[in-house]
């Protein structure tokens, strides 16, 4: 089985063959409109909201092009729509219900839908035009490929959060080819492996576990309800980016990667350099660094910058008080390994703190409530529980035990099934082989279950 993979194939540095530039515009022309109408089918009435995007975007990155003299107006008022934006669809409500519990007013009645990666798009948006700000990049006169850029469908939903520059080249001037097609091809069988057999089926017992009454819960089955979530993140949202990431190559995009085996981190800096690396490169070059990062007079400086980027991590996260709390959970933890040397440190002993605090934290980021979260936490702790063992372990661990034994081995990487794809003939074949059988399995769960939850759909 093969259900890794996350550092093959970054980016190509060769320059493909110049294509003529009726041809591309076609071409590019035919995945920008599959691009809005894939978005069209999930999000029919929010579609308008992605191209008023694409559109208000693309004038603001010629406008600071034009007019150099008046480039930081311009890039602030791109900054106030996308963020204008996001927070009327994504904030709104949620600000408004934190106001009436203070005046003691209702604001309930008012819902708003939240459209499906916005953020993701929003960003990406965002760090178009702050790069043509800062002559990063080179201002993008055609309408049209900027919103294949913002839309593009294999990573416009779920991520990752791809930079301009990295396809700006291949926007205009790739090379559709058979190996990146076949490498395409696997990295996407991968994916859909990680997402279909391991997370799917996991999401059941963490499904069950966070369900369960906490008057009702034991020890054992909120420590297990916990580590089930952690894998289901992991392979739900990876799993994603494998199938965006093998998408885009088949299509000649080398998107940059955005796991890189994050469970197996030293301490929790490693851990936010391997997990999400697409978001948390964002921060750091357009928030961190633009502070000052950790180049700044004074140590309260510093933790203010920290503090800042967090928050709004948590924030981007979603619109609810755990979120916040998760983001500043992990300020609190990276405060203190700065501060100690811990994130320097390459102990055996930093794995399992770091896991310990990610497991914790990751029950932060599943509940619904503070409240929820801390009484979660209580019982995994042993505080105010029904037990320390219940018959609900092995009523969920007799259906899901397999899949929680594949989830841990495949937070590792495995090279040397790898190598037989390059190895002989017979090596070859029974990569092949192995590689089918895994996809013709993936079909087979996807016919038989019909649970198919996408965390990362809700940001």
């Amino acid at each position: 089985m093969v259900i890794n993979n996350e550092l093959e194939g970054v980016v190509n540095d060769n320059h493909p063959p110049q294509q003529s530039y009726p041809v591309r515009t076609y071409k590019n022309l035919v995945l920008l409109t599959f691009s809005i109408l894939f978005y069209t089918w999930g999000e029919p009435a929010f579609v308008l909201i992605m191209i008023l995007s694409i559109i208000v975007n693309y004038s603001f990155g010629r406008l600071i092009d034009k007019f150099r003299n008046k480039e930081k107006l311009f890039l602030w008022l791109s900054v106030v729509f996308n963020l204008g934006i996001l927070f009327i669809f994504k904030y709104l409500c949620f600000t408004l219900n934190n106001i009436g519990w203070f005046i003691n007013k209702d604001f309930s009645s008012i819902k708003i839908a939240l459209p499906i990666g916005i953020s993701f798009f929003t960003f990406q948006a965002m760090s178009y035009v702050i790069d043509v700000y800062k002559k990063k990049v080179e201002v993008q006169k055609n309408l049209f490929n900027l919103g294949l850029y913002i839309s593009f469908f294999p990573q416009l939903i779920a991520g990752p959060i791809v930079r301009y520059e990295t396809i700006a080249k291949e926007i205009e001037n790739r090379n559709e080819n058979y190996d990146d097609f076949a490498e395409g091809t696997v990295r996407f069988i991968q994916g859909l492996a990680k997402k279909v057999i391991i997370a799917n089926n996991v999401a059941l017992v963490a499904d069950a576990a966070f369900e369960t009454p906490i008057n009702e819960l034991s020890m054992a089955f909120a420590w297990l309800g916990a580590i089930a979530y952690t894998l289901q993140i992991y392979f739900d949202f990876s799993g994603y980016s494998d199938m965006a990431i093998g998408l885009g190559r088949m299509f000649g995009f080398h998107f940059l990667e955005n796991f890189n085996y994050p469970y197996l981190a030293s301490s929790i800096t490693d851990f936010w350099r391997r997990w999400h690396i697409s978001l948390s490169s964002w921060f750091r070059d357009y928030v961190y660094f633009p502070l000052g990062g950790s180049r700044v007079d004074s140590k309260a400086r510093h933790i203010c910058n920290l503090f800042i980027v967090w928050l709004l991590t948590g924030i981007w996260h979603g619109a609810n008080w755990t979120f916040i709390a998760w983001g500043l959970f992990y300020f609190v933890l990276l405060v203190i390994e700065k501060q100690t040397g811990l994130d320097k440190k390459k102990a055996w002993w930093g794995h399992i703190y770091t896991m310990f605090f990610v497991i914790i934290a990751w029950v932060l980021f599943r509940a619904n409530s503070i409240s929820f979260a801390s009484q979660y936490i209580k019982a995994m702790f042993g505080i105010s529980v029904s037990s320390l063992y219940s018959e609900q372990i092995e009523l969920h661990l007799y259906d899901s035990w397999k899949y929680i034994v594949l989830g841990l081995i495949f937070i590792f990487p495995f090279n040397s099934i790898e190598k037989l794809k390059n190895g002989k003939m017979w090596q070859q074949l029974t990569y092949s082989s192995l590689l089918l059988l895994l996809f013709l399995l993936t079909i087979t769960f996807i016919v038989c279950d019909s649970y198919n939850p996408f965390i990362y759909f809700n940001f």
